[in-house]
């Protein structure tokens, strides 16, 4: 009879991943987004969302990246970020101190018999109808990702023809840096 050992955790705990967001400033440079999003696979995180774009000043970018992974590694992989050339800063942030929106845009299929039980959906979560065809609506979006998420299971029984989606954007409340 022989024992096995292993050091690798079970199923269970690698399906276990944490959501977090990245607010990454950097210098709007070729280049710059390969090479951070290098160090996130490197480490075996999956970027879940990325926006990226100018600030208010062209010479800089901001970057939102939403990724999940295990938290251990984390602090590791923000201090690498921070160690690239073109980074100015990178933060995590969380919804305690930040606000974290996203935006989406659905095109489904409304036929004007059930158009009255759409827009009471869309209205019910704040959104706006952005285009209405006889066959169809495009509704927007914005909020949380629970909301949005909602919203689009409450919209699936209208048959849905296409979504876009930005991924989370974040900006820190009050007088801290993003």
């Amino acid at each position: 009879m022989s024992l096995v050992t292993t050091d690798n955790p079970p199923l269970e705990e690698k399906a276990k991943s944490h959501i977090h967001t990245l607010s990454v400033f950097v210098n709007n440079q070729p280049g710059v987004l390969m090479r951070i999003c290098q160090i996130f696979a490197r480490r075996g995180y999956n970027i879940d969302s990325l926006v990226v774009s100018e600030g208010r000043d062209d010479q800089f970018s901001r970057m939102t990246i939403g990724i999940s992974g295990d938290p251990t590694g984390l602090e590791q992989i923000i201090l690498q970020v921070n160690k690239l050339i073109d980074v100015i800063h990178c933060n995590e942030h969380n919804t305690d101190s930040s606000v974290v929106k996203e935006l989406i845009l659905v095109k489904f299929l409304a036929c004007t018999q059930k158009r009255t039980e759409a827009l009471q959906i869309i209205d019910h979560y704040g959104g706006k109808t952005v285009d209405l065809s006889p066959e169809s609506m495009i509704a927007m979006l914005t909020g949380e990702s629970s909301k949005i998420d909602a919203a689009l299971n409450m919209l699936s029984q209208f048959k849905i023809v296409e979504t876009v989606r930005t991924g989370k954007i974040v900006m820190a409340r009050g007088q801290n840096a993003t």
